[in-house]
């Protein structure tokens, strides 16, 4: 992994140059009445360990009969992560999974060879105002595992190991840190949580995973005596003992993290892998439609429709594209 931090104003100086490798802005688009900020892909940096994908929904308030209608889609290559802080989604795919998801729960679901998924805010959901506050990241597969079955796995936030102590809340999502363990089985190693700091309180990074990164979602944080506000992503150089102090506001953090891939990922529209061949390949197999006997299958109970394969002028770069309907540049 190479380190190559922007000429950019938000790069720190003094002693934080020595711990922060890169800083992210997360883009911003407005979808539909909607805000998605994604950090990653992002040109500073493709991944952080196995995440090559992090866009933050919403905040975001509906009113009745309005929502979120992700089409049925393919993946191949990858895992997607689901986590919300607010709302309801409800999750169903190629497997038969009829999943809702709600705050502090996780879906983790593994694309391996193909798999398609559908997200809406549907049933009785609409029939009021709600809101919806989340993150959806993408984790690329070991090699050895792209062309592997396909599964779903849930947790509920009971289930997740929660830790408690001066002032700190940290939820362990996935994989292992802070002397815990996720129950949610994962492709590689990593770790993933879910932190709030009341103010002045601080968290350590984990310092036994090689990459670790931090997005801030709500409040501010300290590191070497640098402040940093929500809506940014820092990544860590490996091996430094990473403290985080919340600002006067307290903090709510994300933490993310884990060993690097060997190789590098190619990643177009919704799929990740490791040659060009393998997404050529699933592109096909999409184009084809071929849903009886194919590669892909639509969700059984959401079959009625689907998000047809883009179609990219020659003269236009083909960007990073997002597990939903939107705009990629």
């Amino acid at each position: 992994m190479s380190w190559s931090p922007a000429l950019d104003p938000h790069i720190p100086v003094g002693d934080a140059v020595d711990s922060i490798a890169t800083i992210i802005v997360p883009r911003s688009r407005d979808i539909g009445g909607f805000e998605v900020r994604r950090a990653l892909p992002a040109p500073e940096r493709q991944m952080v360990g196995p995440f090559i994908f992090f866009d933050q929904i919403g905040p975001a308030e509906f009113v009745t009969g309005q929502g979120i209608d992700v089409r049925p889609h393919p993946h191949i290559g990858l895992a997607t992560v689901t986590y919300l802080l607010q709302g309801a989604l409800h999750h169903r795919d190629s497997l038969g999974t009829d999943q809702w998801i709600a705050p502090g729960d996780v879906n983790l679901m593994v694309a391996g060879n193909g798999i398609t998924h559908s997200e809406r805010t549907d049933g009785a959901l609409r029939q009021r105002p709600h809101g919806l506050f989340g993150v959806q990241t993408w984790l690329a597969l070991p090699e050895a595992a792209e062309d592997g079955p396909a599964a779903f796995h849930h947790a509920g936030a009971s289930a997740l190991p929660l830790l408690e102590a001066e002032g700190k809340e940290l939820r362990l999502i996935l994989g292992t840190g802070w002397g815990e363990t996720s129950p949610v089985p994962v492709p590689s190693e990593l770790f993933y949580a879910e932190a709030r700091l009341a103010p002045g309180a601080a968290i350590p990074l984990p310092d036994d995973h090689e990459d670790r990164g931090v997005h801030i979602l709500q409040g501010g944080v300290t590191v070497a005596r640098d402040e940093f506000e929500s809506g940014r992503m820092m990544i860590f150089r490996p091996g430094d003992r990473i403290s985080l102090k919340a600002g006067d506001q307290g903090a709510r953090l994300l933490l993310l993290g884990g060993a690097t891939l060997p190789g590098p990922r190619f990643i177009w529209w919704n799929f990740v892998a490791s040659s060009r061949d393998r997404i050529q390949a699933a592109k096909e197999a999409w184009r084809a439609g071929d849903w009886a006997h194919g590669r892909f299958r639509l969700p059984p109970g959401d079959d009625a429709e689907f998000v047809p394969l883009p179609v990219l002028r020659p003269s236009t770069p083909q960007p990073p594209g997002p597990d939903k309907e939107m705009p990629t540049t």
